[in-house]
């Protein structure tokens, strides 16, 4: 082979979205940047199957669902995308699903569901449907299968099906990708981290608790991925304190009530409209959180009026105009900007799609509300005149903390609340008349986006970050954006109701009970109401660390100081947020052993970097920040690629024929 034809070689730690998000994006630059009479070899290294990867795998309950209606799932890049290199358009999971109905053409490659049961769910599927994992997997494999049948014939592609566990090479030179049960390593001219979500060790707080468990015969499970974890031990009836009331828990609710036999029937006289028959299987979940309520419903209908034109009074002038003023709080500094803009996606909607709720017409409204101050006090006052309707106003504070200085006599007091609450809000995010939270919620999205470039600008103080951006903010938005269906909380009703589930409240503490050998539950919403349980849950996602990260690669590299931490530091606090430190935009991964450099040869993407963006799926015509991370990623690996010199004589080069590859119907 010819240096010229000698393959370039780029070795992809993971396969799943992120992974196959930042093939589409290499596919589509190739074009440009290039040299065609050069072959490219990719690996991909992941035990799981490529596109779905395991968080999306087919192989977990069919109960699990997405807490996204199918037609605001997208892996492709559209009009609204702000990339450098070439936008690609492509089906959302509702338009792909369309061609199993007849309802739209065949997508190639062309090939149903092998599994009946996910086949018949895309049958019916429409776009307001919240689909199951296993049809979102089923779309991540062909979404891979497609860039792969894109690509051109010089282009290869590997699956390896096993772990990396470990990365070395000289940063002017081939890096080796060490993997699990192989005998030799993969050598490639650049690697890109993209594993997604990890596992990882619990916290010391975690740790205390399972070791009580130990002593005393309980359960316990630390923060996990509810999908992959064993419930088995949790028996009939036993009473289990449950912190965390995100999607975490829906997954275990379903999976220890429906999962073990109980079924929902309708009833046009229960609360929600459905009711429970227990099967005798489930034990007692005792539920709470810091808010004490769930995550609000997901909207179920689309905007009433036209997309709000978004960003408005926060975008990338304002967001250059705070990063050139910085350091900044983000709650004094940015909030009311978000604040203004959140806004005013929910009143133009409002006003436009349901003007007989309001007192002056829009065009009046928007003037006035463009010459507030949003650092002055006045929003309130204008609101309240034109909209007189006070469930017509949003209210941030009233939504973040919605229990906030309530307190009951007794604990059934309690549950009749917050199942009044619930009720109240499946109804209103079910309801199109009430279309202006849609509203709120795309300018949130719109908000996210642009925090993205103020926090990679470095503008806010290390407290900020660590208080606001990485605490109350993410969870705010996880809260108002990131929640169940309506379905999920009806079952979540009709589970209360029939006593499976019982409501703990807000600032949820949990203790231990050394006399009694049980955790404990406490906290403010019912004074003086303990619960005693033998299990413990910990509702939760493992947050990101690169100290306590489970993945044998990162460990290996963090033990040889091959990566850092983002540690974010100014004269009144230091921040660790457990993070991959890459650089802007490109995702090199920091090396301190290069003086605090960037790799030439390392990159990472995705929720273990400090490249801070939306975890979930993008939605279409929002300018996903993930897709720009992608983009930029692919351009700066394939110019360094394109660069890099044929090997000397007598260097070994590693080829596709040279690896034990899994069967990925790749290009050979």
């Amino acid at each position: 082979m010819s240096a010229a034809g000698r393959p370039a070689v780029l070795a992809v730690v993971g396969a799943g979205p992120r992974a196959t998000g930042l093939l589409e994006r290499i596919s589509a630059s190739l074009p440009e940047l290039w040299p065609h009479e050069r072959e490219l070899l990719i690996h991909l290294v992941d035990p799981h199957p490529p596109g779905p990867g395991r968080i999306w795998r087919h192989e977990q309950s069919p109960l699990l669902r997405m807490n996204s209606m199918a037609e605001d799932v997208t892996m492709f890049t559209d009009e609204a995308s702000t990339v450098e290199g070439p936008v690609r358009p492509g089906p959302s999971l509702a338009e792909w699903a369309a061609q199993f109905s007849g309802r739209a053409p065949r997508y190639e490659p062309w090939a149903e569901p092998s599994d009946p049961g996910t086949l018949a769910e895309l049958r019916t599927l429409t776009g307001s449907d919240f689909p199951t994992r296993r049809a979102q997997s089923a779309y991540l494999d062909w979404v891979f299968r497609r860039v792969l049948a894109e690509l051109p014939p010089w282009v290869t592609v590997e699956w390896n099906a096993t772990t990396a566990t470990s990365v070395t090479g000289p940063p002017d030179g081939p890096q080796r990708v060490h993997l699990a049960g192989r005998a030799g390593p993969l050598t490639a001219d650049l690697v890109v981290l993209a594993q997604g979500h990890l596992d990882s060790a619990p916290p010391d707080e975690h740790r205390a608790h399972a070791e009580f468990a130990r002593r005393h015969g309980l359960f316990h499970l630390p923060p996990a991925y509810t999908a992959d974890a064993d419930l088995s031990a949790l028996r009939p009836g036993q009473h289990v304190l449950v912190r965390g009331f995100g999607l975490a828990f829906v997954d275990l609710m379903s999976l220890l009530t429906e999962g073990r036999g109980g079924a929902y029937h309708d009833d046009d006289d229960a609360a929600g409209g459905l009711v429970y028959r227990p099967s005798g299987r489930e034990p007692v979940l005792h539920v709470g959180s810091r808010r004490g309520v769930p995550y609000h419903s997901k909207t179920h209908y689309r905007l009433q009026g036209p997309p709000p034109p978004l960003p408005r009074y926060f975008g990338p002038a304002q967001v250059a105009e705070l990063s050139a003023a910085g350091p900044l709080d983000l709650r004094g500094d940015v909030w009311p900007l978000m604040a203004k803009e959140i806004g005013f996606g929910h009143y133009h909607e409002l006003f436009l799609a349901h003007p007989e709720r309001t007192t002056v017409p829009w065009p009046e409204f928007r003037a006035a509300y463009d010459r507030l101050d949003p650092y002055v006090p006045g929003v309130p006052d204008l609101v309240a005149a034109a909209v007189p309707d006070p469930a017509d106003r949003l209210d941030v504070a009233a939504l973040d903390r919605p229990l906030d200085g309530l307190a009951f006599a007794t604990p059934e007091a309690f549950q009749e609340h917050l199942r009044g609450y619930v009720l109240r809000d499946v109804a209103r995010r079910a309801d199109p008349a009430h279309s202006a939270d849609l509203g709120a919620f795309l300018a949130l999205l719109s908000v996210y986006g642009q925090l993205a470039r103020l926090d990679a600008a470095g503008a806010l103080t290390a407290r900020s970050v660590a208080d606001h951006l990485d605490g109350w903010w993410q969870g705010f938005f996880s809260f108002f954006a990131s929640g169940p269906p309506g379905f999920r909380l009806r079952q979540l009703l009709a589970l209360s109701e029939a006593g499976v589930v019982r409501f703990l409240g807000a600032g949820l503490r949990i203790g231990t009970d050394e006399e009694t050998g049980t955790f404990t539950g406490t906290g403010p919403t019912v004074p003086g109401h303990v619960v005693h349980a033998t299990a413990l849950v910990e509702a939760r996602l493992p947050g990101s660390s690169v100290h306590l990260t489970a993945d044998p690669l990162l460990r290996d590299l963090r033990a040889r100081r091959a990566v850092a931490e983002e540690v974010l530091a100014d004269a009144t606090h230091t921040h660790r947020s457990g993070l991959l430190t890459v650089s802007s935009p490109d995702g090199r991964l920091v090396d301190p052993r290069l003086g605090g450099r960037p790799h030439p040869r390392r990159m990472a993407l995705g929720v273990t970097t400090n490249q801070r963006a939306v975890g979930a799926f993008a939605r279409p015509r929002t300018d996903a920040p993930s897709f720009q991370q992608n983009d930029a990623t692919a351009r700066s690996l394939l110019r360094s690629l394109a660069s890099y010199p044929a090997p000397a004589p007598g260097e070994p080069v590693l080829g596709a024929r040279d690896v034990a590859s899994g069967p990925s119907g790749a290009r050979a």
